[in-house]
């Protein structure tokens, strides 16, 4: 049987909210190797993360009304921590509705409590173990651009 290639409409994105230069490199390998062929936008910190998102900064002249399909999201970011970058998103009625999967290191209970109460779609630990991060890029990939049915389309403002 030939491996299918993944793509949720050929202008959705990922938009992988990662600081860790080793997570960002096995996520987007991974992403890769599980043939998700959709485009991953990579931004290092929170701000860049909003800038992107609302197209500020240096991101101004991006089409805000066009969404990621999903947003993976680490917590422990430079400038503005996860949380309150999920906290943003779901205050706005643009990103109301975005699926976001919090990606991160942390099993802090708190981090998950808030994650949850906060609006994320999904919290995901990242193994620690190269084989069971790898496997958990995959399903989360898998999951979210296959299975999932999320918003379409271009998103009013």
């Amino acid at each position: 049987m030939p491996e299918m290639e993944i793509e949720v409409d050929g202008n959705r994105t990922i938009l992988l909210v990662e600081d860790n230069p080793d997570d960002e490199i096995l996520t987007l390998r991974e992403l890769a190797r599980n043939n998700i062929i959709n485009e991953v936008i990579v931004v290092r910190d929170g701000a860049e993360a909003l800038d992107y998102l609302f197209g500020e900064g240096k991101y101004a002249d991006r089409d805000t009304g066009l969404l990621p399909e999903i947003v993976l999201l680490d917590l422990r970011l430079p400038k503005i921590d996860g949380l309150e970058v999920l906290r943003r998103l779901r205050a706005d009625k643009r990103t109301k509705l975005l699926p976001v999967v919090i990606f991160t290191s942390s099993d802090q209970e708190r981090d998950i409590i808030e994650g949850y109460e906060l609006g994320c779609n999904s919290y995901i630990r990242k193994p620690v173990d190269f084989a069971q991060f790898t496997e958990a890029v995959r399903r989360l990939g898998m999951f979210w651009l296959l299975l999932n049915t999320a918003p379409h389309g271009k998103r009013e403002e």
